[in-house]
């Protein structure tokens, strides 16, 4: 809620220098028929008639109410700006208050001050130091919600802010020499706002923008800087700007600033104002927050983007549609909203579009495109007496039918096992227990490690899960491989299932399945069969190796597949989470650690007895 851009204050420098001319001067139209004065853009010599031309005061006085304006209008109530002027002392502009955050109050203050005399001696009294001293005071003065946070009981209120200076130095080592006054006094003012008797807040970030003014075609010696910073507490950055430049530059900072973004929004129809009966295409540029564009934008789609003539930032080009009323059905798929101003406030197309908003009208927007099936991306509509821009959601909205399970991120995908997943989750339900039970751990605690921890998630990557309904016997066989409390008489089953199946791989049975798919046509061989399914087998009880009968029944299906020249994966009985949830034997192969001598020496023995027992598999040719 307290970012740095939450308090934002302006410090004017108002000594005798800005009463100087900013040399850029204006051509006017006279009346009755008289010539049009003519100027020289680069030199600014008129060739004849009366020159006119705007103070350095007067340019930074209408660049940072713009640059406040655009503040007001799109976080109306939410940021604040304050103004100090400095001269022989500061003069406070406004407050934090709401009452005095807004342009009229603003613009009263500002015609009162007036612009700084010729007359005005040279004296050291005349600084803006004075300024940026009231500026750090300013800072540790709470704003509204600051003091509702504190009525809440916070304990620590955060406390940013930053302080744009507008003002004139020699050269970089007067800025440096105000770089380090300013520093000091933040230091002296965080000493002070930690006394108990003071009810100032300690600041805990500062960023300072100084803006170097210099009139048109003069060099100055001060150098630009990027961001750096000065102190834990304190970021600077300087930047030399001519008079005639000040608008495009704080337009540039404050996209910085408040993140923001510019659409440009072209091909708009309007009537001449000469001639009403024709009509012309115009652009119009509106600021908002740069959500506005992440929002629709994905890693299929992209808003094209162009920079503007004349500045340095993007802008993205959006065609006027036809406009329409303002229905339900066109703010169905609005995934965001955000105010906008317009960048040109006092120009003709800006003013023609925001009237036609505020009678009640939409106006949809699209992504030029020069063939194709056109993509409408936002919307501009009225609420209230403010503007708003919807982002639309472009993909598959909330209102569309919902998609099937089958539309994957790797396509359309048809053998999900969904019933064996619901059964799953049937039997993994969970109930709150109204009695502690008396032991460590409830059964609960134990959920995860009664659920099977190998399952598939579709029915072409596993051989064994397939099986079941062709065996009848599988089944029960995977439920005893999964029970945390295995007998002696499981281990017994399982192990006389064990040598069926090698029995009948001997034999080269072939391996039945109901519904074969591409991705197993290569088992056709019956020992390929059995090899996947081995494989398989292994992992699960690998997996659910729980008790010492677990542990057995893996021993004895290793040494009975490497007695027959069908090599186990060789994995520690105690690495039961090296594998992930859903990975089968038909998925890639991976290295997996080696197998400790113990089990390899349980191997050998198991397979002794077991080839006694089975010499009848001794010719079998499972690999």
């Amino acid at each position: 809620m307290f970012e740095l851009n939450q308090k934002t204050l302006f410090v004017l420098d108002h000594t005798r220098y800005f009463s100087i001319s900013s040399e850029q001067y204006i051509s006017m139209d006279y009346l009755k028929g008289k010539p049009v004065m003519e100027v020289q853009a680069c030199s600014g010599v008129s060739v004849g008639g009366t020159q006119l031309s705007k103070s350095l005061w007067t340019s930074a006085v209408e660049s940072s109410i713009e640059y406040c304006r655009i503040v007001w209008d799109l976080f109306p109530g939410k940021k604040h700006v304050r103004f100090i002027v400095s001269d022989t002392a500061a003069h406070i502009v406004n407050t934090w208050s709401s009452s005095t955050q807004n342009m009229s109050h603003v613009l009263n203050a500002m015609m009162m001050v007036s612009v700084p005399t010729r007359s005005i001696p040279q004296s050291s009294d005349y600084s803006v130091i004075h300024g940026l001293r009231a500026a750090i005071e300013a800072l540790a003065e709470p704003t509204d919600d600051q003091l509702q946070a504190a009525k809440l009981g916070c304990q620590k209120i955060p406390n940013e802010g930053r302080v744009i200076c507008i003002t004139s130095a020699r050269d970089n080592t007067s800025m440096k020499s105000l770089e380090d006054i300013f520093n000091t006094v933040l230091l002296q003012q965080n000493a002070l706002s930690a006394a108990p008797s003071n009810k100032g807040l300690i600041i805990d970030h500062c960023h300072l923008v100084i803006l170097n003014i210099v009139p048109l075609g003069v060099e100055s010696l001060v150098s630009n800087r990027t961001l750096i910073g000065v102190s834990p507490l304190l970021d600077v950055e300087i930047h030399t700007v001519s008079a005639p430049d000040i608008p495009d530059k704080l337009l540039h900072l404050i996209m910085g600033h408040y993140d923001l973004a510019s659409t440009t929004v072209t091909n708009i129809p309007m009537k001449e104002e000469q001639n009403a009966n024709s009509s012309a295409n115009y652009d119009v540029e509106i600021l908002h927050e740069r959500c506005a564009h992440t929002m629709v934008c994905g890693p299929d789609f992209t808003l094209p983007t162009s920079i503007k003539p004349g500045t340095a930032y993007e802008t993205v080009t959006l065609k006027w549609c036809t406009p329409r009323g303002c229905s339900s059905a066109d703010l169905q798929p609005c995934i965001g909203q955000y105010n906008v101003t317009p960048v040109d406030v006092t120009s003709r197309p800006s003013s023609c579009l925001i009237n036609f908003l505020l009678n009640g009208r939409s106006v949809l927007l699209e992504v030029p495109r020069k063939a194709g099936v056109r993509t409408t991306s936002h919307m501009l509509s009225a609420r209230g007496g403010e503007i708003f821009v919807h982002s639309l959601c472009i993909a598959r909205s909330a209102v569309d039918e919902a998609p099937a399970i089958s539309d994957g991120p790797g396509g359309r995908i048809s053998d999900y096992r969904i019933p064996e997943m619901a059964q799953l989750l049937k039997i993994s339900r969970m109930v709150p227990q109204k009695v502690k039970p008396k032991g460590r751990t409830s059964s609960g605690e134990h959920l995860w490690r009664r659920l099977p921890r190998y399952f598939p998630r579709t029915s072409n990557v596993t051989v064994l899960f397939n099986l079941q309904r062709q065996l009848s016997w599988l089944p029960h066989f995977l439920h005893l491989l999964v029970k945390e409390d295995m007998d002696k008489q499981d281990e017994v089953r399982c192990q006389q299932q064990i040598h069926e199946l090698y029995k009948s791989a001997s034999r080269g049975d072939m391996l039945l399945f109901g519904n074969t798919s591409s991705n197993r046509s290569k088992a056709g061989k019956s020992k390929e069969q059995y090899r996947l399914f081995y494989r398989e087998l292994e992992q699960l009880m690998l997996l659910n190796a729980h008790t010492q009968h677990h542990k057995n029944l893996l021993e004895s299906l290793l040494s009975l597949r490497s007695a027959y020249g069908d090599a186990g994966s060789k994995i520690e009985t105690g690495a039961v989470n090296m594998r992930s949830f859903a990975e089968s034997p038909l998925s890639p192969e991976r290295l997996e650690p080696s197998s400790s001598s113990s089990l390899l020496r349980g191997s050998k023995r198991r397979m002794s007895t077991s080839g006694q027992r089975n010499c009848q598999l001794r010719g079998s040719a499972i690999v």
